[in-house]
């Protein structure tokens, strides 16, 4: 059985069906925030790090708590560092409030037009490849980027015509990966995704 079948509700919507959130860029540089995986028990010095990194917003990409003590105390303390855009991940059954996927626009306060666009949901990715479905969503929503949390492996490439990123977990550690967030900096010439090292703060790369 696929990993997609273990949530309650239909995996893959309608573009219009999707929760919209609208983020507006106001100055020269923005920063994304990007968690996943916290299990209820965040790493506290990768909490330390991602508040010294200043983002303007962060994004969870599901898996956020088994309880739903868990699942609240996870979401208010990354929101003392900024506001929390989530979605639901398969271990996220006490949060039916969230969505299975969530579409951001970080727009030009200027134009109100996009600078990018991308779609955030917990399963997207089997190894180095964009599952078909979620794929064909995000290119039907018009997105350039999908957030993607699940398999704890960090990844950042390219497939379909799309970006994917897959910050890591952040949570307890799993076999031998890493514990690691993501940043994604906006800026009026480029989009850059990186991946940190929550224990030390450095710029982590396999």
């Amino acid at each position: 059985m696929r990993a997609t079948q273990k949530f309650d509700r239909p995996r893959f919507p309608t573009p219009d069906a999707i929760p919209r959130t609208r983020i507006e860029l106001t100055g020269a540089r923005f920063v994304l925030g990007v968690v996943a995986d916290t299990h209820s028990v965040p790493n506290a010095a990768g909490v330390r790090h991602l508040a010294d990194a200043r983002p303007d917003a962060i994004l969870h990409a599901g898996d956020i708590g088994a309880t739903l003590e868990g699942h609240r105390d996870v979401l208010e303390m990354l929101s003392e560092i900024a506001p929390v855009h989530a979605v639901r991940g398969n271990i996220d059954t006490r949060a039916p409030d969230l969505p299975d996927f969530r579409l951001i626009d970080l727009e030009s306060s200027v134009t109100g037009t996009p600078k990018l666009r991308l779609v955030l949901t917990h399963i997207a990715l089997s190894g180095p490849r964009l599952i078909t479905e979620v794929g064909r969503l995000a290119t039907a929503c018009g997105a350039s980027l999908v957030v993607c949390g699940h398999s704890h492996v960090p990844f950042l490439g390219q497939d379909r015509g799309l970006v994917a990123f897959n910050p890591g977990s952040i949570g307890p550690r799993r076999f031998r990966l890493p514990i690691l967030f993501g940043l994604i900096e906006v800026t009026e010439a480029s989009v850059n995704a990186r991946h940190v090292d929550a224990e030390t703060g450095a710029y982590w790369r396999p």
